[in-house]
């Protein structure tokens, strides 16, 4: 089984009429419902609201992939848990992104880049065009697929040339963008997804959720965790035997 862990920001569901009817468990919740109709895939949800933003060290140690999604509150997320979740992604913990994620601030630091992009709420057609047919996370999916009411997000995207181009959106409206990329950061895989605006019912949709379900088990873990703890080996421990010789500053 791949634990997967689904962080939501749970704020609009609060504050929005319009985002509860559509989203009455919340977002993260149907996410995560989406998730475990694959049977490989075993899932729990964090939410900003707890303690810890839900992201303990035990329900990290616990996860293999963790996807984020957060809008309103960046910003009240606190520093340390950023870096707690960034520490384990780095030793091969999976990280999916999802649509206004890219100003969180875990994405921002592991990107180093502003993640800044142009954007339209008109509730206009998006087309996602498959770019690498061969990849893992486009599997089962067609040429391209279409989400008929959604936010437009365009270029340019202010992040680091992706690893791997899976998705190339087009809007009605025009404007063209690079709504699914990979790359890696340590020993974790990292993929953002743009779709998933709160006020439409998109995570509903049938080639979003098999878009995250193979986005989850692309970034799962292919091995152990790999802690970066950058350790001294004495000299009695070096794997072959070795005289030491000259002054150290250790």
């Amino acid at each position: 089984m791949i634990r997967a862990t689904v962080w939501g920001e749970n704020v609009h569901e609060q504050t929005s009429e319009v985002v509860r009817e559509i989203y009455p468990k919340g977002i993260h919740n149907a996410i995560a419902d989406g998730l475990a109709e694959d049977k490989d895939i075993q899932t729990r949800t964090a939410t900003l609201q707890e303690k810890e933003h839900g992201l303990t060290e035990d329900v990290l140690n616990d996860t293999d992939v963790l996807l984020w999604w957060g809008h309103a509150a960046h910003d009240k997320v606190e520093d340390d848990i950023v870096s707690r979740v960034h520490k384990h992604v780095l030793e091969g913990m999976g990280l999916l992104v999802l649509h206004s994620g890219h100003y969180s601030k875990i994405f921002r630091r592991l990107m180093g880049t502003t993640c800044s992009l142009c954007w339209r709420e008109a509730g206009e057609k998006e087309r996602l065009w498959v770019c690498n047919p061969g990849h893992p996370i486009a599997r089962g999916i067609d040429r391209y697929f279409e989400i008929e009411h959604t936010e437009m997000y365009g270029e340019p995207f202010g992040i680091p040339v992706p690893d791997e181009q899976i998705f190339i959106s087009w809007f009605a409206g025009g404007e063209v963008f690079r709504s699914g990329a990979t790359w890696t950061r340590g020993n974790g895989k990292v993929f953002y997804f743009r779709p998933g605006h709160e006020t439409y019912p998109i995570y509903y949709h049938d080639d979003v959720k098999r878009v995250l379900k193979n986005g989850v088990k692309w970034a799962a873990p292919e091995g152990s965790r790999w802690v970066d703890s950058a350790p001294n080996i004495p000299v009695e421990k070096a794997p072959e035997p070795i005289t030491s010789w000259g002054e150290s500053v250790h």
